[in-house]
């Protein structure tokens, strides 16, 4: 896993979705052979209402509270399970040919258990058009593309990784009196409480020196 899905994955972890990283789409050819034909970055599924409680008694706050909802650039709904279909770029965020291809698109949705939610055709086709699609009485499937930058397309949703970082930096720092008690082995959580740490000791070795 290079280091960008990595902290696209952290970011969606965060946010409360389960994900699926660089999974491949494998094609059957002639003569009962089979190759890769694409692999998809990253998967997620989140459920209605999934944020992170830290239970226990703090003054103030009652017996539970919660750390932080969903990050509103994920647009997220609580009315609704929400799967998203990734690309992963360290540069411009574009969706790559396989993510704009039916088949794919129909893997990533049979992996989720589309079949199970109404027409995958019907959906792979509102995919294709607008990057979204309701799924009656079923799920919202939307495609993202991740990036160091990009706009804003009419055919899918783009969120970038300074953004990541950024909402990364602020949450902890807001947040430090629990993040700080946490162990985290996912590389990606892990570099940025690292940083975090060594601002924090850096600003405190400067602030004796005044």
């Amino acid at each position: 896993m290079n280091s960008a899905v990595a902290l696209v994955e952290a970011y969606l972890h965060a946010n409360g979705y389960f994900t699926v990283t660089e999974y491949p789409i494998i094609e059957a050819m002639e003569a009962d052979t089979y190759r890769v034909r694409t692999d998809i970055d990253i998967m997620a599924m989140r459920l209605p209402g999934a944020s992170r409680l830290i239970p226990g008694r703090r003054p103030g706050h009652g017996r539970k509270h919660t750390v932080f909802a969903p990050d509103p650039a994920l647009q997220p709904t609580d009315e609704r399970i929400d799967l998203l279909i990734g690309e992963v770029k360290e540069g411009h965020a574009v969706l790559n040919e396989g993510a704009k291809d039916p088949d794919v698109l129909r893997a990533a949705l049979t992996r989720f258990g589309g079949k199970a939610s109404g027409s995958v055709d019907t959906v792979v086709r509102a995919l294709l058009r607008r990057g979204e699609a309701l799924v009656s009485d079923g799920p919202r499937v939307r495609v993202v593309a991740f990036g160091s930058h990009g706009a804003p397309r009419k055919s899918y949703h783009v969120i970038t990784l300074g953004h990541i970082l950024e909402f990364f930096r602020e949450t902890v720092r807001v947040h430090w009196d629990v993040f700080q008690h946490a162990h985290f082995t996912h590389p990606g959580l892990g570099f940025l409480m690292m940083e975090e740490k060594a601002r924090r000791r850096m600003a405190r070795k400067q602030s004796r020196k005044k």
